[in-house]
């Protein structure tokens, strides 16, 4: 970013001081930044930094394509696609990608927060001179990533530019109750998909990190559509708020197994799987309710199915369930499922399987690194070799002890 100014000319103040008062007027004016403003301000902050013609461009809800954010100020454009793009590449890998072009350089930052990815923020510089120059830009693009989630919660603008495909009433609820879909600090990384994610209705995951205490729940509420949604709604909710009360995983099964029931009868269910992991020692616990057993992964190959003992789904009123337990080694990784992913018909009419499943495990987990580019390329891939069919939801989550 420090090129050469020809003799005489007044170009921007590139160094790091005059780089952080930008920065420091791009968070000043955010605060009370109406949605619609988004854009103009982050141009604003792009030419700033002398460079030109941004883009936002945010990840789709089928994790498939890069999405412009339309707005003032910001490059138009058809959405990118994940693989095979020096944009997919930044954003699968989380780091600024580089792509020279005639005037200069086009660079690719990731909008990271917490480990979550919105997507890209993407600008064209006459150069990328040294460290100082990565420094700012990383901090911009983390700053532009924390305006654009604050601002999603009271504007519909950034959905819709995600949403690339019609969305069912089911499937929006379902995303509305979702956290973010990847997590990742020092001790502890993880990642969640759904599928179909225009369609999905009855499928759902939640976590919390509480200390030093990693909380999972994924769910599969019987049924599809609306109600499959509602009763996933009522779990994740009576999770959420069982989970908060700090109380242990027996009984919180208990709780989530009197709200479904409750709420909907005794004809009606949802299996669940509850988790707890201590990120400082590694020690997991939990609960299977009537989910396929998950899959322990170590040195990226699926060394055993986690078996325990399975009770009844919540709203059948099992007994007290058995907590089953394991210390985990660095680096292993914990990977839950839905059924189906495995019940899917062929197109010879066999099912696909656990053994083509973990088969498929092992071959992306040699190709990608990071729990995020897993899961996703896994989906993908899966789907793929179903023959492209999601007759059922289909949950993927994926834990790594690190």
């Amino acid at each position: 970013m420090r090129g050469e100014q020809p003799s005489g000319a007044a170009g921007p103040d590139r160094s790091e001081g005059q780089g952080e008062r930008l920065l420091g007027a791009l968070l000043d004016q955010s605060r009370e930044l109406p949605p619609q403003l988004i854009a103009p301000l982050v141009a604003d902050a792009v030419r700033g930094f002398g460079g030109r013609d941004p883009a936002l461009l945010l990840q789709d809800y089928g994790q498939v394509m890069l999405a412009p954010l339309p707005g003032r100020g910001l490059a138009d454009g058809e959405p990118v696609p994940i693989d095979g793009s020096p944009a997919g590449a930044a954003f699968l890998r989380g780091v600024p990608v580089e792509e020279p072009q005639a005037d200069g350089v086009r660079v690719y930052l990731p909008l990271l927060d917490g480990g979550d990815e919105m997507g890209v923020l993407a600008l064209t510089l006459d150069a990328v001179d040294d460290d100082d120059d990565w420094l700012l830009l990383r901090r911009l693009a983390a700053l532009v990533a924390d305006l654009l989630i604050t601002k999603s919660g009271y504007t519909d603008r950034i959905f819709q530019a995600r949403r690339l495909e019609p969305m069912s009433v089911a499937a929006e609820i379902q995303w509305s109750l979702l956290p973010p879909l990847s997590m990742t600090v020092p001790r502890v990384a993880v990642a969640g998909i759904l599928e179909p994610a225009y369609q999905v209705a009855g499928d759902s995951f939640d976590y919390a990190l509480n200390d030093d205490l990693l909380h999972v729940a994924t769910i599969d509420a019987m049924g599809h559509g609306l109600d499959a949604a509602t009763m996933a709604t009522v779990a994740i909710g009576a999770y959420r708020h069982a989970r908060r009360a700090d109380i242990g995983l027996a009984e919180i099964y208990a709780f989530m197994d009197r709200a479904i029931a409750e709420q909907f009868g005794p004809d009606h269910f949802v299996t669940a799987q509850m988790m707890r992991l201590d990120a400082g020692t590694g020690h997991l616990q939990w609960v299977n309710a009537g989910h396929p057993q998950p899959l322990l992964i170590r040195d990226h190959v699926v060394v055993e199915r986690l078996e325990s003992a399975t009770t009844l789904p919540v709203g059948f009123g099992g007994e007290q369930p058995v907590i089953s337990e394991r210390v985990l080694r660095r680096g292993d990784r914990v990977l839950c499922f839905t059924d189906g992913l495995v019940e899917e018909r062929e197109a010879g009419g066999d099912q696909f399987g656990e053994e083509q499943l973990i088969d498929w495990v092992n071959r992306v987990e040699r190709s990608q690194a990071g729990v995020r580019a897993v899961v996703r390329a896994l989906s993908h891939v899966l789907k793929e070799k179903r023959g492209g069919r999601t007759s059922d939801d289909a949950t993927l989550f994926l834990i790594e002890w690190r």
